[in-house]
């Protein structure tokens, strides 16, 4: 062993969890404890009473009343332990699951891939946070804005690499009138990081219905939220199986799943530690900058979009300022940046 290394005794075989060990072995012998002592004392009184004369009227003598009550205190006391029992056996389960999932993610974080290294422990990056003060620590305003920003870029970035390996095209699938960016991608980062952070130091299968869940809703939402503003729609997916009013299918909950480990479990990590070397006064300028562009950028899009809108109606610009709009955002430019939406 190193001169550095710690032993097994010293870190992984505390006393916490020995004691714990020794109190769950303990617990069955007095479950079968007391199994015993409920036969002896009250099963056979039971019985007597069940088929003896105990009952007149259906008021119960005073001894039947006596092992009546005896029997529900006791049974009280059971309802009671078994309410503790679950809850210390959920606890238990979710502990040994979050220490699991941080080994995992150590030993994960420390090997190397041929091609790039493995992203550094979710555990890591909070020691890391705490230790510098830094100002996007744990899941704070700043850190929310960057993880909206980058989402919404890589998400851009990531469909297009698709659509070309899949259909040989590059199309655009930007969201926003200005630079790669679709606020989509953006939510569902936000969305999934929120929803997930509690859980990127436990098991995968947290991620994966945390993802399912919290994307489909999303999708959802946006889904209905832009045919009910803009009257358009930018995927529909009634020809899918199990789908849901054509806004989302069984196929892309799947695929949000996996999104939702891929994401909590390594781009999110990558990000952050990105986010880590971000000086604080810098860091919080840059950040305040980009989240105005993107508000900005949302707001021109909307009056865009909607104006197009208008305009495949055949409704004529009511305004010098609709005009303007007409001018700086004709079909010609809008078709190029949304590619896929629809106003059937």
């Amino acid at each position: 062993m190193g001169e550095g290394a710690a032993s097994p005794a010293a870190v992984g075989n505390g006393p916490a969890a020995g004691e714990l060990e020794t109190l769950c072995a303990a617990v069955y012998p007095a479950v079968a404890h007391t199994r015993e002592e409920m036969e002896t004392r009250y099963y056979g009184k039971l019985a007597e009473e069940a088929l003896g004369p105990a009952w007149k009227d259906g008021v119960p003598t005073e001894g039947a009343r006596q092992v009546v009550d005896a029997v529900q205190g006791e049974l009280e006391q059971l309802r009671r332990a078994s309410k503790s029992l679950v809850k210390a056996y959920q606890s238990l389960i979710e502990l040994e699951d979050e220490t699991g999932a941080r080994l995992r993610d150590l030993r994960k974080s420390r090997s190397r891939k041929w091609y790039a290294p493995n992203p550094p422990a979710n555990a890591a990056i909070d020691l890391e946070e705490r230790r510098l003060n830094h100002f996007a620590h744990g899941l704070n305003l700043y850190k929310v804005l960057l993880v909206c920003i980058a989402g919404s870029f890589a998400g851009v970035v990531v469909e297009m690499l698709w659509a070309f390996a899949r259909y040989g095209i590059v199309e655009s699938r930007r969201g926003l009138v200005y630079g790669p960016f679709n606020l989509l991608y953006g939510a569902g980062a936000v969305f999934l990081t929120i929803a997930l952070y509690r859980y990127r130091n436990r098991g995968r299968l947290w991620s994966f219905c945390g993802g399912f869940v919290v994307g489909s809703v999303l999708e959802y939402a946006c889904s209905w939220g832009q045919e009910l503003l803009l009257g358009s729609r930018s995927w529909d997916y009634s020809a899918m199986p199990l789908n849901l009013n054509g806004r989302i299918c069984l196929t892309y909950s799947v695929f949000w799943g996996f999104l939702g480990i891929l994401w909590i479990k390594d781009l999110y990590p990558r990000m952050a530690k990105w986010i880590l070397k971000l000086p604080n006064r810098a860091g919080r300028i840059l950040t305040c900058a980009l989240a105005v562009f993107m508000v900005w950028n949302a707001l021109v899009t909307c009056v865009a979009a909607g104006r197009w809108s208008k305009r495949l109606e055949g409704e004529p610009a009511p305004s010098a300022f609709w005009s303007m709009v007409d001018e700086r955002f004709p079909d010609e430019r809008m078709e190029r940046i949304f590619a896929n939406m629809d106003f059937g």
